[in-house]
């Protein structure tokens, strides 16, 4: 197959695929659509080609239509292994696998051979994690590929690190393919509002056969509206009943859980600093692309220190951490993030320009009682500073540097 001619390397991803190439281990991308999971998979054709010119690619694609006639598990393994030639490794790519139903059948039937290294792409979170913890459980590795950091956004979009540039990526989001679009709110949208369009009818509403779509764009708007904001599914609920919106505690929460496993919000657990537990009632919601939530409601300066929040928890998932919202007592504490058995805590503000703003934001985090970093992050461009052992960061630095 040809290769796209421009190929922009998101190095971060490809450095943790690479210790696993050519291991009889399947590779498994997920993300939301359009995060530039495709790309990755030409990336590792690309430096698979790189190191072995003759080596033997089989790509599939289940958006092209090229490969509309294979719907079952069996016709997906008779096609690759109809492809197979030569004596070294055969490089398999499946792009969108879940589109086949049954599809970790044929995976785990290929996998029976040492010579095949398998890559897979997934739009779907709990059908992926279900289907091949069950079927191939301690045969894949999973990837979390996500829409483009920061750093990443400057990187392909060519710009400085800038306070206006930062502010283009809080407006837009950073999904890969905006760098084919001239940055403007009018151009932008229009393609934000077809990715947002997809994702909702095609992964959600199509996906689990949802007959009230109606309720399901309230409950984004909704989730939109208050980013960061502690609910349950009963709040959610009652709210949406005094909008003349009548629905169950439990449709909330299948709502919610389908438009996670479809990637386009993200649930954050509360844990318990003291009792070192999940609380099993209250959860926060952030976008996984900020561009598509801003089409829902817009981009508004009211909304700073919610995006500013979002901002923070979106850069933790792509350094690979594990987030949860701490509580110690009936202090919050934003985000608690893990990784390699190591931890760190941080507080989000937009500014710091009182006593009674710092107390509040360097003061819970003093009352936690242990030596793991902590970190107050906000807007404000000046940094450089620490309170009692707590490093200030001003939001840009955190995003190019941590």
């Amino acid at each position: 197959m040809e290769l796209p001619r421009r190929l922009i390397e998101r190095t971060g991803y490809l450095e943790r695929i690479k210790p696993f190439m050519r291991k009889n281990i399947a590779k498994v991308l997920t993300g939301q659509r359009r995060v530039g999971k495709s790309f990755l998979l030409f990336q590792l054709m690309k430096y698979v080609l790189e190191e072995e010119p003759e080596a033997n690619i089989i790509y599939l694609n289940f958006e092209d239509l090229s490969f509309s006639s294979i719907r079952t598990p069996e016709e997906m393994s008779a096609y690759i292994t109809s492809k197979f030639e030569g004596d070294g490794y055969h490089y398999i790519f499946i792009d969108e696998i879940q589109e086949v139903p049954g599809f970790e059948r044929a995976i785990r039937s290929l996998l029976l051979s040492p010579r095949n290294d398998v890559y897979l792409t997934g739009s779907n979170a709990k059908m992926l994690s279900s289907e091949l913890a069950t079927y191939l459980s301690g045969r894949y590795i999973e990837v979390n590929v996500y829409s483009l950091s920061y750093e990443e956004f400057l990187v392909f979009h060519q710009l400085a690190d800038t306070e206006e540039h930062l502010e283009l990526y809080s407006r837009y989001g950073g999904l890969p393919y905006l760098v084919n679009l001239p940055l403007t709110d009018e151009v932008v949208n229009e393609y934000l509002k077809s990715v947002y369009s997809t994702i909702v009818f095609r992964d959600v509403v199509g996906r689990y056969n949802l007959r009230n779509s109606v309720f399901l764009e309230r409950l984004i708007r909704f989730l939109s509206e208050n980013i960061g904001s502690l609910f349950s599914a009963k709040n959610i609920s009652d709210y949406l009943k005094s909008q003349h919106a009548t629905v169950s505690v439990n449709q909330v929460q299948n709502y919610t859980q389908y438009l996670s496993n479809a990637f386009l919000i993200h649930r954050v657990e509360r844990y318990d600093l003291v009792g070192k537990r999940i609380f099993e009632i209250g959860e926060k919601y952030y976008f996984e692309n900020l561009g598509i939530r801003n089409t829902v409601i817009g981009y508004r300066v009211t909304d700073r220190a919610k995006l500013l929040e979002n901002l923070v928890y979106n850069h933790l998932l792509y350094r690979g951490y594990r987030v949860k919202v701490g509580y110690l007592g009936t202090n919050e504490i934003d985000f608690v993030a893990e990784k390699d058995n190591e931890r760190i805590y941080i507080q989000v503000a937009l500014r710091i320009d009182n006593e009674e703003t710092a107390k509040r934001e360097f003061g819970n985090l003093l009352k936690i009682q242990d030596n793991y970093p902590k970190l107050v992050i906000t807007a404000d461009p000046y940094g450089g500073h620490s309170y009692e052992g707590i490093v200030h960061y001003p939001i840009r630095q955190f995003l190019t540097t941590f």
